[in-house]
């Protein structure tokens, strides 16, 4: 082989690596937590690794906390990441890890908070500014306001109670509400949800918060009868919060709709934008629910 055609083809070599490298850099990397959950998070989070790696711009791993009380050991870098998912719901963390969460999502780190991980910490002031509103975990109306969707805008209900409660697991439409937002511009006013628990009467200090998307709690589910927050955008510091209700279980998250906000409000908290293309409206149609499955 000629010294020139040897150098033309390394040449070649190194470009290819060269542009492997640097689409490998410009994809965002997720850190999934999960370990501890009253849902079924073995099943859950396979899901989600999977629907935010199949948009090509994401990294996905994930980090399992160990059963029961954590200890010092459990230590994941956030700093590594972009965005942090939780898909936890269990003991509290380590003192020295929720200091090191604050400052990393203070500082301009994304979270994004999926379903039951909203009943977590109620008691933890910071992460409940990070999330807005939640459910469970001994919330009241010490802990803020209850939201809710009327006559074209948010109520904040300070009334007492507990919070937290769902219906019947259902379909149901979810309405945008701020559609122009980075997460839901170009998304159908009205799209069809898998069948899931529409979360109600969530509380919290609600600031910083705007309500991206509703749903209906229909009294004949046994729901509230009010347009309760379904997706939320919360600034905390210099970072960014994508909170979903959506996402009880696996069927559930084979939704397109679940999945394709899923994977926007994920870009949205690691860099403020969305880059990822709306679906087109039959991936999201008011009237059906469209599901994509992971491959076996």
């Amino acid at each position: 082989m000629s010294t020139r055609r040897y150098g033309w083809m390394l040449g070649l070599l190194c470009f290819a690596a060269t542009c492997q490298t640097l689409c490998a850099a410009g994809k965002l990397k997720v850190l999934i937590i999960d370990g501890q959950n009253n849902h079924d998070w073995r099943a859950t989070t396979p899901v989600m690794k999977w629907a935010l790696e199949q948009t090509g711009r994401f990294t996905v791993e994930v980090s399992t906390t160990p059963d029961g009380a954590i200890g010092d050991d459990w230590r994941p870098k956030f700093s590594d990441y972009d965005v942090i998912l939780s898909n936890y719901n269990g003991h509290d963390w380590p003192e020295a890890v929720r200091t090191a969460f604050v400052e990393y999502v203070r500082n301009g780190g994304g979270f994004v908070s999926v379903h039951a991980a909203d009943n977590s910490f109620g008691g933890w002031r910071e992460f409940n500014e990070m999330i807005g509103v939640g459910g469970w975990g001994d919330r009241n109306e010490k802990s803020g306001p209850m939201l809710y969707w009327q006559d074209g805008k948010i109520v904040r209900d300070e009334s007492p109670g507990s919070g937290g409660t769902h219906g019947a697991y259902h379909e149901f439409v979810v309405e945008t509400r701020a559609p122009t937002h980075p997460i839901m511009k170009g998304l159908p006013p009205k799209w069809k949800h898998a069948a899931d628990e529409l979360y109600a009467k969530m509380r919290g200090p609600a600031t910083n918060l705007t309500v991206l998307a509703t749903a209906f709690s229909a009294p004949d589910k046994a729901g509230t009868g009010k347009h309760e927050p379904i997706l939320m955008a919360i600034n905390y510091g210099k970072g960014r919060v994508f909170h979903t209700v959506l996402g009880h279980d696996a069927g559930t998250m084979t939704g397109s709709g679940f999945q394709v906000t899923l994977a926007r409000g994920t870009e949205w908290a690691a860099t403020g934008k969305v880059t990822l293309p709306p679906p087109k409206p039959e991936d999201m149609p008011a009237d059906t629910v469209v599901t994509r499955t992971p491959p076996k």
